[in-house]
């Protein structure tokens, strides 16, 4: 499903203990198209997510939504399934998909942290503060010598850091709240608030 990232809060188990979470909106979440390995080569469900105004949709994106419904959405994303003949076009999905307990997969996008150095973005240690050093915070050295007189591909350097497409797994839902479609994860996941985020049944 698709989700939004609206922040963490922390919630009380059982046992009394408290535990960090990652408040997620799924869905409601419509199929707007159906993929068969039949016409398509694979099984996937597109799924629709946040309505938008038809007036802010042009007429290719108007002409595919409306064989699923009169409804426009802002996001659409596929994710790949067994038996694609048990949905219909224009089903909606909710939060009730999953349970607790359960454990999923999230998709994401990291914060992005513009241009960083080597100790912010590799955690390097930094050179030695005093007896004349002004190598702090530089990465030092990056060359070989004699050979291969050249920087090695992959050396860790200055550069972009954050901003990338990156999937925890293995997280586990500890408490769903279907009536406002909010799924509750253990713990942080990638993503800034009101990121877009994906859920992943395991």
């Amino acid at each position: 499903m698709i989700g939004k990232k609206l922040g963490m809060a922390g919630v009380f188990s059982s046992e009394g203990k408290y535990v960090p979470v990652t408040v997620i909106q799924t869905g409601p979440c419509v199929v707007t198209q159906i993929k068969s390995e039949v016409t398509d080569g694979y099984n996937a469900l597109q799924l629709g997510f946040e309505e938008k105004r038809s007036s802010r949709t042009n007429k290719p994106l108007k002409g595919h939504f409306e064989k699923s419904g009169d409804k426009c959405f802002s996001y659409m994303r596929e994710f790949s399934v067994e038996k694609p003949g048990e949905y219909s076009l224009g089903q909606t999905i909710t939060a009730g998909l999953f349970k607790i307990g359960e454990r999923v997969d999230i998709a994401g996008t990291v914060k992005g942290r513009g241009f960083s150095g080597v100790i912010k973005r590799h955690g390097f240690h930094g050179g030695r503060k005093t007896h004349g050093s002004k190598s702090h915070r530089i990465p030092g050295s990056v060359g070989c010598s004699a050979w291969p007189s050249k920087v090695i591909r992959g050396k860790k350097m200055p550069g972009q850091y954050g901003n990338t497409k990156t999937t925890v797994q293995n997280v586990e839902i500890v408490d769903i709240r279907p009536d406002e479609n909010l799924v509750m994860l253990k713990g942080a996941v990638p993503g800034s608030r009101s990121g877009l985020v994906a859920l992943y049944k395991r």
